[in-house]
């Protein structure tokens, strides 16, 4: 496969994946809010920290107010990490690679762009956002659905698996950074009711909730929730799943090229830590450090893929 080919294909589920996170980390951001007895500006530096784009929504506005913030994340074209570029550039990666793809898996693309531009055509009301987020979630899925449906199971749809668990990784060590790290109010708060329900909108935010509560009885403990979000090899959205995920996927593509690259050695050792590790470990540690480190080696990883199998070329 052309280098070019596998880097469509890659950055166009990277970049859907992303679409839907950042949706994610707004329904996260607006949950928290909920929680406050006053307006907190505070909660939404916290999301846009997560997102990767606190400063250059600094150098924009220079201040953190809800309305703005959410607007910057969802719809601003001069962010392009928002709902709306990040739904543009996967279209746009799509229509690049389009012959590598199945109609059923385009149409999904390009309806999703189509309805997405339409609705995040002018400022959200917020009492909209909710209605807004659950249809970017949806238009999401069903690309994902077509593409799991109809596509063969060979390096295409490596490449893609690949770009989305990357993605996917990042996201849910951002939403736990998020909160363990600055959305609590304050330490006095810790074990407390607000405590609970934050904890819980993080669950719901990544589509955890009932899963959460078949494994747990419902007790929402912060070990817990972090264990089931790091290590859980059952869920979907967990650090250690999308790592089986990625390895398996590169696995399949060092078998069919024959040859073995540096990110096939950095992505075992993640997972071999994954595997490895305990959640008290991670505790003792630091729950904001290993989140830290986690995302520098995965982001380290994507680099390796975009090297390793010449995405520019």
């Amino acid at each position: 496969m052309l280098g070019r080919t596998a880097n469509g294909l890659y950055w166009m589920f990277r970049y859907i994946e992303r679409a839907e996170n950042i949706a994610r980390l707004v329904d996260a951001g607006l949950r928290m809010s909920l929680t406050r007895s006053t307006a907190a500006d505070d909660d939404w530096d916290g999301v846009l920290q997560s997102a990767g784009v606190r400063e250059s929504f600094c150098d924009a506005t220079g201040k953190v107010p809800a309305a703005d913030a959410i607007d910057y994340l969802m719809r601003d074209r001069s962010n392009p990490s928002s709902v709306l570029s990040c739904i543009e550039s996967g279209r746009n990666n799509a229509r690049m690679v389009r012959t590598a793809l199945t109609r059923e898996t385009w149409e999904a693309t390009n309806e999703c762009w189509i309805e997405l531009k339409q609705v995040l055509g002018r400022k959200l009301k917020s009492a909209d956002l909710p209605e807004v987020i659950d249809t970017i979630k949806r238009r999401a899925g069903l690309i994902r659905g077509a593409f799991h449906g109809s596509m063969l199971r060979n390096e295409i749809y490596n490449f893609a698996r690949i770009g989305t668990f990357i993605e996917r990784a990042d996201n849910t060590s951002r939403i736990l950074d998020v909160k363990y790290y600055v959305l609590l109010p304050a330490i006095t708060h810790v074990g407390s009711s607000i405590d609970n329900m934050q904890w819980e909108s993080i669950l719901r935010s990544v589509s955890a909730h009932r899963s959460y509560r078949w494994v747990y009885d419902g007790e929402y403990r912060p070990a817990n929730i972090a264990d089931f979000l790091i290590l859980n090899g059952q869920m979907p959205r967990s650090l250690a799943y999308s790592y089986e995920k990625i390895v398996s996927n590169l696995g399949y593509i060092a078998k069919g090229y024959g040859e073995r690259l540096a990110a096939h050695d950095t992505a075992d050792s993640i997972r071999k830590m994954l595997q490895s590790t305990t959640i008290e470990a991670i505790m003792d540690q630091g729950l904001h450090e290993f989140l830290e480190d986690f995302v520098t080696r995965n982001n380290r990883l994507g680099a390796e893929i975009s090297d390793g199998y010449r995405f520019y070329i």
